[in-house]
């Protein structure tokens, strides 16, 4: 067991190696064909299905689960891929629990949907344990576009485009491709290298280059991208983390949380992360479930999640809160952090008041010698020239940005939820309204 000499109590190892492996084993484990045909039989595979209303990417959910029902989870599994090429992944990490399965008939009759998500997870898996990529290229077009960010939004623009014929170059700072679906989602949400090989496999559609290492505005400039390709999309996510405003927030045991999960994503030895013995987490999200749930796992004997609003307010899913106080997580709401003191941080409590969230002059200290921040992320490095609102790039419902010829989606373009299937689907959306404009 090692020490961190700037944090003593920040330790690695805190748990057996056996125990770790079982904690970060996959979360939800994949239904056999049994399983999947049991589950398929549920579904009353309405005309009017709301579930596939409530999709993002607008996926024909009674079709694909009638023909898993049938024994063909291959065509289920092209039917969900024509929507959302990453349906491998949303079926892992979307929040189906608020959107397609919230939606499910079965769910306001007897208070349990038909599993939407596992029956994805299951034809996609299918498909891909083939090695079978159902989709080809058109006729090339010579046109080629740049698109910067290997996230869900610009692999789900590539490779919408390159099924159109056009060549694609995408641009991402990182060493790997796959944004957040490789970096920012939670070890068990995402087992053995699912994200690596969920890329590698859209690869196989042809006419995309990746080049990693490549930063918008250090390493290429908008303005030659515009001057080389026939178009650019732009889906580079948001980079910057929102700070506390806090004194003190300054001191090394005081992490920015997605820093932390990718660190996690990427360490396939989790005895080697040190982790605190008392972990808060400040926030309401995803991004703050997953760092508390996995503080847990890693060995932390008391992790809470403070946020300012009440717990109804919080972004992350009820499905999920739930989930993180079954793996030990304490919900603190109502309470702001006001300063860090060394192993502890104040927090004030706060109140919902005429001009909205009020700080009060009460306050309560928690022990933390380790503090992660998961207060929302920022656009940085936006292009000059491009119009911003409200901190993210405008863009109108086909994508298009202020400037002819980019467009925009995911995370970092003004639209829908920052969720992985919304992303896919403005990239999908923005690919399809790029090509009309290169062959109109």
């Amino acid at each position: 067991m090692s020490n961190s000499p700037l944090t003593p109590g920040v330790v690695s190892g805190r748990l057996p190696a056996a125990v770790l492996a079982e904690n970060f084993s996959d979360h939800e484990p994949p239904l056999d064909r049994h399983e999947a045909r049991v589950a398929a039989d549920r579904c009353y595979f309405c005309h009017d299905a709301p579930c596939m209303t409530a999709c993002p990417t607008s996926i024909d959910i009674p079709l694909f689960i009638r023909q898993i029902a049938t024994g063909t989870p291959e065509a289920a599994a092209k039917t969900i891929l024509n929507q959302n090429i990453l349906g491998g992944m949303c079926a892992r990490v979307c929040p189906t629990e608020t959107l397609c399965e919230e939606a499910c008939v079965r769910e306001a009759a007897e208070g349990k949907p038909v599993e939407i998500g596992r029956l994805q997870r299951f034809a996609t898996d299918t498909l891909m344990a083939k090695g079978v990529h159902p989709f080809t290229r058109a006729k090339a077009t010579g046109k080629t576009v740049a698109v910067v960010g290997a996230g869900p939004a610009g692999l789900a623009c590539a490779h919408r485009l390159a099924m159109k014929g056009h060549d694609v170059v995408i641009f991402d700072p990182r060493p790997k491709a796959g944004g957040l679906n490789e970096y920012g989602i939670a070890s068990y949400k995402s087992t053995n290298d699912f994200a690596a090989k969920e890329v590698d496999w859209l690869l196989k559609i042809g006419g995309i280059r990746i080049e990693t290492g490549k930063a918008l505005g250090r390493d290429v400039q908008l303005a030659d991208l515009q001057k080389s390709h026939d178009a650019v999309f732009l889906g580079m996510g948001l980079a910057g983390v929102n700070a506390l405003r806090a004194p003190g927030e300054d001191a090394p045991h005081v992490r920015n949380a997605v820093d932390f999960i990718a660190e996690l994503r990427q360490q396939p030895d989790k005895g080697k992360l040190a982790i605190g013995r008392d972990v808060v987490v400040i926030g309401g999200g995803m991004t703050a479930v997953d760092a508390a749930v996995q503080s847990k796992l890693l060995g932390a004997e008391n992790v809470t999640i403070v946020y300012r609003r009440g717990q109804e307010k919080m972004a992350a899913s009820g499905y999920e809160q739930e989930h993180a106080t079954s793996a030990g997580v304490r919900i603190v709401t109502h309470a702001a952090p006001v300063a860090v003191h060394g192993g502890e941080i104040e927090f004030a409590y706060t109140k919902d008041g005429a001009k909205g969230l009020e700080i009060t002059s009460e306050t309560f200290r928690l022990k933390a010698d380790q503090v992660f921040k998961a207060i929302g992320q920022t656009l940085v490095g936006a292009p000059d020239g491009l119009k911003i609102d409200g901190g993210k790039i405008a863009v109108d419902a086909a994508g298009r940005t202020s400037v002819q010829g980019i467009w925009a989606g995911g995370d970092c373009a003004t639209g829908g939820e920052d969720l992985t299937v919304t992303a896919v689907k403005e990239g999908r959306d923005a690919a399809e309204d790029i090509h009309a404009a290169l062959t109109a």
